[in-house]
């Protein structure tokens, strides 16, 4: 499915599907709402969740924590639909634009993974205080994943 890298120009300006994975095998992929263009999640895909995806319709990762591929919304009914998939220009990073049923995408509940912001123009010397953007869940997750402890953390 993937071109062999030849030159900057093919690279950069051909038609070729030629990606660049880093060192690991991965290519970093930014999730976004295909109607309102939130970002939903950061996520890495490897060769075979890039193939994946590609032949689905269907987002695939590959969790660098669990060390597995990934059917985003496998478990929990929210299948990320692609409605189109990006390559940036080296080649090295992916963007999707997704539609979801049931309008969230994180598995801790909120609707974005990016649910909380940093304040800027702190102190370097002082604890950083998260503010929550989302204040409301989507769905609980322990209804759809059980008790067990967050395998992505610590």
């Amino acid at each position: 499915m993937f071109s062999k890298r030849v030159s900057v120009e093919q690279v950069e300006e051909g038609s070729d599907l030629a990606p660049k994975f880093d060192a690991e095998g991965l290519l970093p992929c930014v999730t976004t709402d295909a109607d309102s263009g939130e970002v939903l999640m950061l996520g890495y895909m490897n060769a075979e969740a890039l193939t994946r995806t590609i032949a689905t319709g269907e987002a695939h990762y590959w969790s660098r924590s669990r060390k597995v591929l990934w059917h985003k919304g496998a478990t929990s009914g929210l299948v990320q639909k692609v409605v189109e998939l990006r390559i940036d220009d080296d080649q090295d990073a992916v963007w999707l634009r997704v539609k979801i049923p049931g309008d969230a995408s994180c598995h801790v509940g909120y609707r974005s993974c990016f649910y909380r912001s940093v304040p800027t123009g702190q102190p370097a010397d002082q604890p950083v205080a998260l503010k929550f953007e989302e204040t409301e869940k989507t769905f609980d997750p322990k209804a759809v994943y059980g008790d067990a402890p967050n395998p992505t953390i610590l």
